[in-house]
Parts: C-alpha cells; structure tokens; sequence
C-alpha cells in the first residue's frame, strides 16, 4: 500500500502541478476541489499502509520507525524516509514469502522430526519465557518442519556446576514423562559448559543422543578475567546484589551472579575444562558452531561496545568469545559469511530477529537437526 501510495502521490503531485500552470482562471474551484480529493485519498492510504508496517514489520527496526517519524513532517526528506521504509518492508516481504513458500515445498518431508527430541538450552542472563523466546524464530521455524521442542528451564545465573545439575534434571524429567529415551541438546553461549558438565559429572549421558554447542567459551573469556580484574570488587558486588535481587523477583530460586560470571572467565572455563577434560563423550555425538562479528559498527549494543575490546585481547570474535575457545568435540563449524556484516553472539539465537545477508539463522538450525535426523538421532 505503501508502495501505492508513493507512486501516486509522485505523478498525482506532478499532475496537478503541470494543469495548475496551464488553466484558466476560472478553472480554479474545481481544481482545487480535485486536489481536496486526492489529498483525502493519499492521507487515507498513506496511514492505512504506515500504521500497518509499523504495527507488523520485524526488520524495520527501531531506528527506521524513528527515522520515519522524525522525518515525516520534512517535505521531500520525508519522501526519501518513506523510500526507505518501503525498501526494508519490501524486501522482509520478499524474504519471509520465500521461507513460506520453502516450507509448503517440504512439509512432508518433515526433515527435522528426528528420533529424540530437540532441548535448547538457554546462555547466562537469560530466562526461557513464553512472551520473548530466547531463540527468537528458530524454534517456529524448526517445529514447522516436524521438530519437538523442549527447553532448560534453568535460572539465568548460577555457576556452571548449579546449571549443571538443574539441567540434569529437567532431562531426566523430560524422557521419564514422555517415553523418550533421549534428547539432542542444543546449547548456546555457557549453556554449552551447563551441558558438559552435566553429561559429565550429574549423570546426564545417559539421556543425551547429541550436544551441539552454539558460540560456547569452551576455554573461557579473556575479556571477561579482564573486568573482574579491573573492576573494584566494591562495585562488582553492588551489581551482583542488584542482579540477584531481579532475577529472585524473574522466578530464579538462587541466582548467583557472580558465580556465573567467573566460570565464563578463562580461569573458571580452564578449572572446568581440568576437572572433566576437553574430549568428546563416548556415545554422545558432540560438535560445536563459532561465528565471527567483522566490524564493531555492524554488531547492535552492546556487543558493538565490546567487539573492538575483545578483539584487543583475544582476537577474532563474536562481540564476546573469542574463535580459539569455541571448538570443541568432534565436528567445528565456523560461521564467517562474505561482507562487512558478520555474525555475532545475540544472532545465533536469532536475538533481534532480524535477516542477515548471507546467513539465515532460522535455515541454519534446520540444516543442524536435519543433519541429526539423517544420522538417525
């Protein structure tokens, strides 16, 4: 509608224009009463079409629905906005059409409903919730193409050992209510340390077909010793009580804010990684995901802010793991699409729910379970 609108409001204008320098006077009235109708028109269609990107489009943004709303009252400059808007919905329109029309194609062949059911395990500082998922479209998109889906329901901060065995639990919970007899875990950011341990030392193995870990710090956060070295302890206290106290009011039942924090450290990662070794789990397939965020500019706040400062101590990133710390098990898949965009932390959880250039975040997952249904799992 939008698209209607700038067409006709450009040659209408244009239009009139032209018959304005060209009538007689006494053709004024009517003219005018023919501009009062169209402009009644435009109006009418130009708020149908805006209202309804604004209310129902995802890749508008924030920062394009201020775009539009600070320049819609400056002639001309506001026409160049409403280009914009038209040329972001337009695409987004395209995009999600396509994905429809892919999923229609091979609904039947429901490639991801594999043999153990899908758990995903959240990160640090987060909660799995109804109202914002955690995995942003992913597991629409995984369902929709057979997937069953479960989650960690573990508390957003506590030290991996406690996230450990929460997780243990819920696993065993899971298989004895639904017959199950195993998962296939994908786990992302400390939810991947979370799973390790648990297979590891809270008897979990036992119920794990596969464990995919998604930008996990395998071997710690450089960026992370760095704060808690820095940072006056005076301070990092404040923060955690202030943390744990909103978390308490979330529904976590004993969140540990700092406890969390130092087992992402390189320190806390290499006691870990001592106390349960590095290798894969016989009879567990274990392969991990890494991706790298190329210019700080290109990542949202505030792995923007923390790209540039963790790229200074350990190089190539995500906006906060480094690439050296995310392999682990057997199979390494590194996510470093051409151009300037990259791919960051928050968007291998498809975050801002945004389309990427060059990686579809949602299509990425569904190649990650269909590849565990042709293995069986």
């Amino acid at each position: 509608m939008l698209r209607v609108f700038w067409w006709t409001v450009l040659l209408g204008g244009l239009s009139f224009v032209a018959s304005a320098m060209l009538m007689d006077a006494g053709q004024w009235l009517p003219w005018l009463i023919a501009l009062g109708v169209f402009a009644l028109v435009e109006s009418v269609v130009f708020w149908t079409g805006i209202i309804a990107v604004y209310l129902t489009s995802v890749q508008l943004g924030l920062k394009i629905r201020i775009i539009g709303v600070l320049c819609g009252w400056i002639p001309v400059v506001n026409l160049i906005a409403l280009r914009l808007i038209i040329r972001t919905v337009g695409e987004e329109v395209r995009f999600e059409s396509a994905k429809e029309y892919l999923d229609r194609q091979r609904a039947t062949a429901r490639i991801c409903a594999t043999r153990y059911p899908i758990l995903l395990v959240h990160g640090v500082f987060f909660r799995d919730t109804k109202t914002l998922n955690y995995w942003g479209r992913v597991p629409a998109e995984l369902e929709r193409n057979g997937a069953r889906i479960f989650y960690g329901e573990h508390q957003s901060a506590a030290s991996v050992r406690d996230s450990a065995a929460e997780l243990a639990e819920r696993i065993r919970l899971i298989v004895e209510r639904t017959g199950c007899g195993k998962v296939n875990v994908i786990a992302h950011s400390k939810g991947g340390l979370d799973m390790r341990y648990a297979i590891a030392r809270c008897g979990a193995g036992r119920w794990v077909a596969s464990l995919t870990t998604v930008n996990t710090p395998h071997r710690g956060c450089g960026f992370a010793d760095y704060l808690l070295t820095n940072i006056p302890a005076a301070a990092q206290r404040k923060v955690a009580a202030a943390y744990n106290a909103a978390a308490g009011h979330l529904g976590d039942r004993s969140p540990d804010f700092m406890a969390a924090v130092h087992d992402l450290t390189q320190e806390g990662c290499g006691r870990i990684n001592r106390e349960i070794g590095l290798g894969a789990f016989p009879g567990v397939l274990c392969q991990s995901v890494g991706s790298k965020l190329s210019h700080a500019t290109t990542g949202k706040f505030p792995l923007n802010f923390t790209y540039p400062l963790v790229k200074w101590f350990d190089g190539p990133n995500d906006g906060l793991v480094s690439r050296p710390s995310f392999p682990w098990g057997g199979r390494f898949i590194w996510l470093e699409p051409d151009g300037r965009r990259g791919i960051s932390h928050a968007d291998m959880i498809d975050l801002n729910r945004e389309n990427i250039d060059g990686f579809d975040v949602r299509e990425f997952y569904v190649g990650i379970v269909a590849e565990l249904k042709r293995r069986g799992l």
